[in-house]
């Protein structure tokens, strides 16, 4: 009875490494990894925004609209609760990109202001923070590609005949992946207009009413 048992779950193990559920099994624990990554990368440009939106306030406290944009992106994205189900969550992930996607242009506007004033530009602190945030954005897309790679593969897996079959049986489906839109949206360098208005001339006196 024993050996029959044995050579049960032997056949069983053999049928599922047969029809794809191995290979199911391998590429989501990748994309897991892979997205473990992103997540890492983005947590460190986020830990790194308050003492960067601290040094430009000391040099430019007045660009107060640029460095609220900044704060409120933030907080955006620190209400979404960043976890690894997110991959699995169409919407969610999305949500979470598009305000990942809105930090970066917010901090993008905050480095163009930056270049308004040379004290802040020369400041050692402030070149300290840049360099790490420049280092740290490089460090996302390398995360990024490696997720969207792991996702095309195991996508293809999921839709394969027979792996397919495989997939519906044991509930795995295709997983969100940045979009085209996203990867514009980063690309994308934002436009800062500091030229300021031509001023209103003065309105010309009325002529006095012709006396009766």
């Amino acid at each position: 009875m024993r050996k029959l048992v044995v050579f049960g779950l032997l056949v069983v193990s053999a049928l599922l490494s047969g029809c794809g559920y191995n290979t199911l099994q391998r590429e989501d624990e990748s994309i897991k990894s892979a997205w473990s990554e992103v997540l890492n990368q983005y947590q460190r440009r986020y830990d790194l925004i308050p003492n960067l939106v601290n040094t430009v306030k000391g040099f430019a406290e007045q660009e107060r609209d640029v460095l609220l944009g900044v704060a409120t992106a933030r907080s955006s994205v620190g209400a979404i609760k960043a976890t690894p189900e997110l991959v699995n969550d169409p919407k969610a992930f999305q949500k979470f990109i598009e305000a990942q996607n809105q930090l970066q242009g917010a901090l993008s506007r905050l480095l163009l202001v930056a270049e308004q004033y040379p004290n802040l530009k020369s400041d050692t602190l402030f070149r300290d923070l840049t360099a790490q945030l420049e280092g740290t954005e490089n460090r996302i897309a390398v995360a990024r590609n490696r997720y969207i790679k792991a996702v095309q593969s195991y996508n293809v897996t999921v839709r394969e005949f027979p792996t397919n079959l495989t997939a519906k049986m044991f509930g795995y489906d295709v997983k969100p992946n940045f979009a085209v839109e996203n990867e514009k949206a980063v690309s994308a360098a934002p436009k800062v207009d500091f030229a300021k208005p031509a001023p209103v001339a003065p309105a010309a006196p009325a002529a006095p009413a012709p006396q009766k």
